[in-house]
C-alpha cells in the first residue's frame, strides 16, 4: 500500500496531460455528421427476430434493439459507449463522472442500465497506474449506486489519459424516450443546470475546483428519466458535449419542429457567467455555436448567454419534452417555422 499512498499522496494535474477535457473534447457536431454519412446499417438476415429500433439516423444518445420475449412488447436492449480525457484533477472524481456521463445515455433512452466495461487509455511510463486504479475505483462506485454490474474493459497504452464505459441497458420498448417524437406544444424541461465546460475549462487553466460543478456531473439521471417515462414523456436526449443548443437542434430537427428557449429560465452553475466573461471558453462551445447559428433566431440574446447555451456540457442533464417535478421548464416545442431554434427573452 505504501506506493499507493505515495502515488496519490503527491499532487498530479491530470488535465494538463490532456489537450482538452471531458466532451468538450468531441469531435465537432459538423464534422461528425459527413463522417458517418451514408454508412447505413444492413439489416439482418430473415431468421434474426429482433429489430434495430434505434440506429444512426437521428444522432440518438444510443443504440436500441428490440427483442422478441414474453409479453406484448418484449425487451429493448440499449447500449451506448462513452469515453474522455480527464475533465477533473482528481483522479477519483474523473472516474465517477465518466461513469455518469455513459450511464447517461441510456437513461436518456428511458432505460436501465444493467451491466458495464470499462475503457481506459493510460500513459503507462508517464502516470502511475495507482491513479488508473482510482479512476477504475470512481466509476465502479457510480455503476454501483446506479444498480449496474461491472464486468470488467478492455485498456491500452496511449499517449493521453482517458476513461470511459461500454454500458449495456434495457428498457420498455414502448416507453422509449427518443430524439425523433417532439410534438408541438410540449413544453421543455432541463433536469441540470448548465455552465459546466466553462467551469472544467477554467479548472484546467487554473487548478481551481469547483464542488458545484463535481456534484452536478457526478449526479445520476436516473431520477429524471424515471419521472420522465412515468409522466408518458417519449422525447428526450442528454445535453452534453454539442451543448443545450446542439442537442435541442438535433432533436427539433429529427422531430420535424421548432424548439423555442427561453433563456432567462435557463438554470446556470454559480460562477457560469463569470468563467465566460473571464474567457474560459473552450474551442469546443465555440464550433457548436457555430454549428447551429445558422439554423437559430437567437433574436436579442447576447454573446455570452449564447455561449453559455452552446457550453460543451460533461455529464449534463436531461432534455426533456414534457414537465416533470424539480426541472424548470426552459421552452417549448412548436410547429415548424423558418428557423429550427429560436431565442428568447
Amino acid at each position: 500500500m505504501r506506493a499507493v499512498d505515495e502515488a496519490l499522496a503527491t499532487p498530479v494535474r491530470l488535465t494538463q496531460y490532456a489537450h482538452g477535457g471531458g466532451c468538450a473534447c468531441k469531435i465537432p457536431p459538423g464534422e461528425l455528421e459527413e463522417i458517418v454519412a451514408g454508412l447505413t446499417h444492413a439489416p439482418p438476415s430473415a431468421r434474426h427476430a429482433s429489430r434495430l429500433v434505434v440506429g444512426m439516423e437521428t444522432g440518438d444518445d444510443a443504440a436500441v434493439v428490440a427483442l422478441p420475449g414474453p409479453g406484448p412488447g418484449g425487451t429493448a436492449v440499449v447500449v451506448t459507449a462513452d469515453f474522455f480525457t480527464p475533465v477533473v484533477d482528481d483522479p477519483y472524481d474523473w472516474g465517477r463522472i465518466a461513469a455518469a456521463n455513459a450511464l447517461s445515455d441510456v437513461y436518456a433512452m428511458g432505460g436501465q442500465p444493467v451491466v458495464a466495461v470499462n475503457l481506459l487509455a493510460w500513459p503507462r511510463e508517464v502516470l502511475p497506474f495507482e491513479l488508473a486504479r482510482e479512476v477504475l475505483r470512481g466509476g465502479l462506485d457510480i455503476a454501483s449506486e446506479a444498480g449496474c454490474h461491472m464486468g470488467g474493459g478492455h485498456s491500452v497504452d496511449d499517449v493521453e489519459p482517458k476513461y470511459g464505459m461500454a454500458v449495456t441497458g434495457i428498457a420498455d420498448p414502448a416507453r422509449l424516450l427518443r430524439n425523433d417524437t417532439g410534438a408541438p406544444g410540449t413544453p421543455l424541461s432541463l433536469s441540470k443546470p448548465l455552465g459546466l465546460g466553462v467551469l472544467n475549462n477554467r479548472h484546467k487553466a487554473t487548478g481551481e475546483r469547483f464542488e458545484q460543478a463535481v456534484s452536478t456531473m457526478v449526479a445520476l439521471n436516473r431520477g429524471a428519466a424515471e419521472a420522465a417515462v412515468g409522466a408518458g414523456a417519449t422525447c428526450a436526449t442528454d445535453v452534453t458535449g454539442f451543448g443545450l443548443l446542439g442537442h435541442l437542434y438535433k432533436m427539433a430537427r429529427a422531430s420535424g419542429v421548432t424548439a423555442v428557449i427561453d433563456a432567462a429560465a435557463v438554470p446556470y452553475l454559480d460562477g457560469a457567467r463569470a468563467a465566460v466573461r473571464d474567457g474560459y471558453v473552450s474551442g469546443g462551445t465555440r464550433r457548436n455555436l457555430e454549428w447551429v447559428a445558422p439554423h437559430c433566431d437567437f433574436g436579442d440574446a447576447d454573446e455570452e448567454t449564447r455561449l453559455l447555451l452552446a457550453d460543451a456540457q460533461t455529464s449534463g442533464g436531461l432534455l426533456i419534452a414534457g414537465e416533470i417535478p424539480g426541472a424548470p421548464v426552459v421552452g417549448e416545442l412548436v410547429a415548424r417555422r423558418e428557423d429550427t431554434l429560436v431565442i428568447r427573452g
